[in-house]
């Protein structure tokens, strides 16, 4: 044979097999009694990617990652690691498949060191001190490889967030992990941390490290991911490059129509101060500063959005103003002071003043999730006069009306007044509460998180209510963890740190970095 036709020959051999997908998940269905969480889902995830997976609250995102990682077993499907099909029982099971899984909420020990919650649950024998002294090797061999610089010997409590999760990072690599699930990992992190944690995950897909990014927020699946999938209803409706769609045609895919991601208002028309705060000090019950002398102020017609990492004291703040929490300093509603100290100042007493409340928290503050929606929209208004028999007599049919037309303009869904709170989804629960407190025609609106687990069709229509609001001539403070909700509502933005205001900008006049320095307590001074 001619070396001629010998290259002939080699040219039209097999070419070499691609290697195996990282995950391929066939057929996945998972019922919780008559609710069908997932429904014969497939998937594939490629080795040495990052892929998105996106949806609406309740999508399924979450049952999906679950019975990867063995909290759920599926009712029917396949799970395929690597080429193989494993089946995965518990966590245990993943983490010896090579799966790891950073939560949401972290799951760390605070009082023990980086090093013991590293090795805690992988202790080789009875004797720690072996482990110890091979996992300090190891640690600092994957901080160095990953950009995961943390202090071993630091203990939890003293790191922040954003270090927090990278310790939750370098438990998974040292259970020797080559798939990664990240569960709304930037919730709680400052963009500057959020920007850190996006070239740690690009440095493991360098090195050939699979992750799953579950996350709500758009901007960061176009900005860090190579495929993303969109999940609707329980069903897989569509798998795409990410170099091939756009934030418009991802929320398309998951809500099934158009959805306006851009706040569309005018300019602010303020009028006159309708909240005044001076030098306003909150402690807890430990007796530990939380706010610490704050002053603001918020006119008639205008939002006032006050960023932040959760826990710098904004929760406090909306908890006085809302007639929850005793604090010293000075409160004005519409000139007149408001009492502080507890005895003559509640949250009924904060209504007849004129100010409506959206707490942070629906579920805890804001809804009786066993109590019908009926029931639930007239909590804080009861002794109206509308919703009075006689004296001694409510006149339901007259709430269950009220109600259904409250329902019918906010487009709750199903729009049933006595349906139990807990039947509907976190959008319509967060509609219920918040048209309870807007129909009520407020002077000051207090709204903390509006859009906290609410899915993004919902999203929309909650920011339009809370500007029609403000066109009304009505103050708003807004209290969010969300930068691009802040920027896109505000009229106004402040910034809080350790109980600190740090500083007051111009939505078109700042940008994300610069608020962000400020969230993590950089000012102009200290650059």
């Amino acid at each position: 044979m001619s070396a001629q036709s010998e290259k002939g020959r080699q040219a039209t051999a097999a070419p070499t097999a691609s290697p195996a997908p990282a995950i391929e998940l066939r057929g996945i269905s998972k019922a919780f009694g008559p609710v069908q969480a997932n429904k014969d889902i497939s998937i594939t995830v490629q080795k040495g990617t990052i892929h998105g997976i996106i949806g609406e609250n309740g999508a399924g995102k979450s049952t999906l990652m679950s019975i990867l990682y063995g909290f759920y077993k599926a009712d029917a499907g396949e799970v395929i690691i690597n080429g193989q099909k494993v089946e995965i029982t518990d966590s245990q099971a993943a983490i010896a498949a090579g799966i790891g899984m950073v939560f949401q909420h972290f799951k760390l020990v605070e009082n023990f060191t980086v090093l013991e919650n590293v090795i805690l649950g992988a202790e080789e024998g009875p004797m720690l001190r072996p482990s110890i002294a091979k996992a300090r090797g190891l640690l600092k061999q994957l901080s160095d490889e990953y950009e995961l610089s943390v202090d071993p010997d630091a203990l939890i409590e003293d790191l922040s967030v954003g270090h927090q999760q990278r310790v939750e990072i370098l438990k998974a690599l040292y259970r020797q992990a080559d798939i990664l699930i990240l569960d709304e990992p930037t919730g709680v992190l400052t963009p500057a941390e959020a920007d850190h944690l996006f070239r740690i995950l690009q440095g493991l897909k360098e090195q050939g490290k699979t992750i799953i990014l579950i996350t709500h927020k758009l901007r960061e699946i176009m900005e860090v991911t190579d495929t993303v999938s969109v999940m609707r209803r329980g069903e897989m409706t569509a798998t795409v490059k990410t170099s091939g769609t756009s934030p418009e045609q991802l929320a398309e895919m998951m809500v099934g129509r158009k959805v306006l991601l851009e706040v569309t208002k005018s300019p602010a028309n303020p009028g006159k101060p309708v909240l005044e705060v001076e030098d306003l000090r909150v402690r807890d019950e430990l007796g530990v500063e939380r706010v610490k002398g704050i002053n603001l102020n918020v006119r008639a017609g205008e939002i006032l959005g006050i960023a932040g990492v959760s826990g710098n004291g904004q929760s406090e703040l909306l908890e006085v103003l809302g007639g929850y929490r005793k604090a010293s300093g000075i409160v004005r509603m519409n000139g007149e002071e408001i009492d502080l100290t507890g005895k003559h100042s509640d949250g009924q007493s904060r209504r007849k003043r004129g100010i409506a409340n959206v707490p942070e928290d629906r579920h805890d503050e804001g809804l009786i999730l066993e109590f019908q929606a009926w029931e639930n929209m007239i909590f804080g208004y009861h002794n109206a006069p509308e919703y009075q028999k006689n004296r001694f007599l409510m006149d339901n049919a007259a709430i269950k009306a009220a109600t259904q037309a409250k329902m019918d303009r906010f487009d709750v869904r199903p729009p049933n007044p006595k349906l139990e709170a807990k039947s509907f989804s976190g959008g319509n629960q967060q509609k219920l509460v918040l048209a309870r407190e807007i129909e009520r025609n407020p002077d000051l609106l207090l709204v903390g998180q509006p859009t906290r687990g609410v899915d993004i069709g919902a999203i929309e229509f909650i920011h339009q209510q809370i500007v029609a609001l403000r066109d009304q001539g009505k103050a708003i403070l807004l209290v969010s963890v969300e930068l691009d909700e802040i920027m896109s509502l505000s009229d106004r933005i402040v910034v809080m740190f350790d109980g600190r205001i740090m500083g007051e900008k111009n939505p078109g006049e700042t940008n994300e970095g610069e608020l962000g320095l400020m969230m993590a307590g950089i000012t102009e001074g200290d650059q």
